[in-house]
């Protein structure tokens, strides 16, 4: 198994090569919208299941369990990554929720790159020696709070990560694995990084596919029938039926 400081090198080179910088917080789904060669779909699955990649040739999939909350969608995402940039020879992986089992080496380092992909470790070392002047086995639960909210990562995530970096002792965040929500909002945050996506919504597909589907109609190769679809078989009606047309056309 690579080493962490390996990972961590190879988190912050991805996120350069997708014009991020090393220390701050990122819009992961922004990036990966705004990358011409990845196709994401959300999807309800199982709730052992974070999420799934496919390599497929020139095609990158990843699926993400959309039952799951914001905070560990992002970090799905980032996971995902790893498989499709750093892990040769596959053609599908199914990634479990569980961080804590017996996962194989490349689950294992997926895991540990996507934690440094949301938090590099010179980012979370500088928040917590800087921003909120601690040391480690020094947090607390409102300095959790503050730095699972600032990088945007789940509970699970954020504490599994603290106790791999020596910041807090496992029986310490065993105590911090409960009533999340309340102790977010007690510090003034909403709960949007610990929800699942709202259920009229947990179906949906961005990225290349839908690119290509515009494309091949625009280039007359495919139909208007055939065009309407594909984008229905990506969970896209409100391509085809225009359903958000009032929304967008908020001007301001």
């Amino acid at each position: 198994m690579k080493e962490k400081i390996e990972l961590n090198s190879e988190a912050i080179t991805l996120r350069k090569e997708f014009g991020e910088d090393a220390n701050s917080p990122i819009d992961i789904f922004s990036l990966i919208h705004n990358n011409d060669d990845l196709t994401i779909v959300f999807y309800p699955m199982s709730s052992r299941v974070s999420g799934v990649c496919i390599r497929d040739g020139k095609n990158k999939i990843i699926g993400v369990n959309s039952t799951s909350t914001y905070g560990r969608q992002r970090f799905t995402i980032a996971h995902e990554l790893y498989h499709l940039f750093f892990h040769e020879d596959f053609k599908r992986v199914i990634c479990s929720t569980d961080f804590e089992s017996n996962k194989d080496p490349q689950e294992k380092e997926a895991d540990m790159f996507a934690s440094y992909f949301l938090a590099p470790y010179e980012a979370l070392s500088y928040v917590i020696k800087n921003k909120l002047k601690k040391e480690k086995q020094q947090l607390e639960l409102e300095d959790v709070i503050k730095i699972e909210q600032y990088f945007g990562m789940s509970r699970q995530a954020m504490l599994w990560r603290l106790v791999n970096d020596e910041y807090l002792t496992r029986e310490k965040a065993d105590t911090m694995k409960s009533r999340i929500i309340t102790s977010a909002k007690r510090l003034g945050y909403d709960d949007t990084l610990y929800t699942p996506t709202p259920e009229d919504k947990q179906y949906a597909t961005f990225g290349k596919y839908i690119k290509l589907a515009e494309k091949l109609k625009k280039q007359d190769v495919i139909s208007q029938g055939r065009y309407e679809e594909l984008l229905l078989n990506g969970f896209r009606g409100d391509i085809v039926y225009g359903l958000d047309a009032e929304e967008e056309e908020v001007y301001d």
